[in-house]
């Protein structure tokens, strides 16, 4: 591979990298050599109190002092450490298999964008659990902070393929049974799905106290209709198909699109959730500042 840049890796050189860990692992350390290093944790934080160690937590944080005593492993806690439990949900129906003017799948992007995230979330010690829907959970790693439970999560997302239909608002309904701590969840997805039932879905989460991030994936053939003519478009999940010219529907497409689009920015903003929105064309690093921000 050619020599590039790790502040200005984009979609398709990631891609290029094919391995997981190492892309993750160049795009963060890319990312955190470009900002000032952030106030750590450990013994600079106030002691909060002891747990006992649950599967999936980083072995390095156990207290071996006081095992030799117990015979148990306990963690310390700090008063950082409340509500640093991150949640991530990755969309992996049959839409977000689409690609046209983009280097990558939607699908290839999100989850190069969720492994950076889960890298960085394990990096600052905290804990980490991922989910694969599409109108129902395919896939649960339930939260952990250890390299092995990284290795895990980003298996995973390198073997994630497209699956069924789309519900994001069906996929949180099931998801909430599955995260027993509130923390900040991150959904990742294209969001073809109707935005007032999303907003319903979250409603409980916000009630329990939950910080929501919502980041919208989509090919930049999405944001426009290019001019080729009659086509036959099909619907990659319920295989429909439909002939139609271009040209004579892209005013009302983008129209409508953009009313989409609107909607879920308004309904984000009233509830205090964030939304962001970017292209498989759009380098990673946009959104990792935006979320530092």
């Amino acid at each position: 591979m050619s020599e590039t840049s790790h502040k200005y890796l984009r979609p398709e050189d990631v891609r290029r990298l094919a391995n997981y860990r190492f892309a993750a692992k160049m795009m963060v350390e890319g990312w955190m050599s470009g900002r000032h290093r952030a106030r750590g944790r450990g013994a600079s934080s106030n002691f909060l109190e002891y747990r006992q160690y649950a599967q999936g937590d980083d072995v390095r944080m156990v207290d071996w002092r006081v095992y030799a005593r117990t015979d148990r492993h306990y963690l310390k806690t700090f008063e950082h450490e409340t509500h640093l439990e991150c949640h991530l949900l990755v969309d992996s129906s049959a839409s977000m298999g689409f690609r046209d003017l983009g280097p990558m799948s939607k699908l290839e992007y999100a989850s190069f964008f969720a492994a950076c995230f889960a890298w960085l979330v394990v990096r600052g010690h905290d804990m980490v659990s991922l989910q694969l829907f599409d109108e129902k959970i395919r896939s649960f790693i339930p939260p952990g902070s250890s390299m092995k439970h990284l290795d895990q999560i980003l298996n995973r997302l390198e073997h994630n393929t497209p699956g069924g239909l789309t519900s994001v608002s069906a996929a949180l309904e099931r998801s909430r049974g599955l995260l027993r701590r509130k923390g900040t969840l991150v959904v990742v997805s294209d969001f073809l799905d109707e935005p007032a039932s999303i907003f319903h879905a979250l409603n409980p989460y916000l009630h329990r106290g939950f910080k929501i991030i919502l980041i919208q994936v989509l090919d930049p053939g999405e944001l426009s209709l290019r001019d080729q003519g009659a086509v036959r478009y099909r619907d990659m999940e319920t295989g429909d198909r439909l002939v139609l010219n271009a040209a004579s529907v892209r005013a009302d497409y983008q129209r409508d699109f953009m009313r989409h689009r609107q909607a879920l920015r308004s309904m984000a903003a009233s509830r205090g959730v964030a939304f962001m929105s970017a292209t498989t064309r759009e380098p990673y690093y946009g959104l990792f500042d935006q979320l530092a921000g």
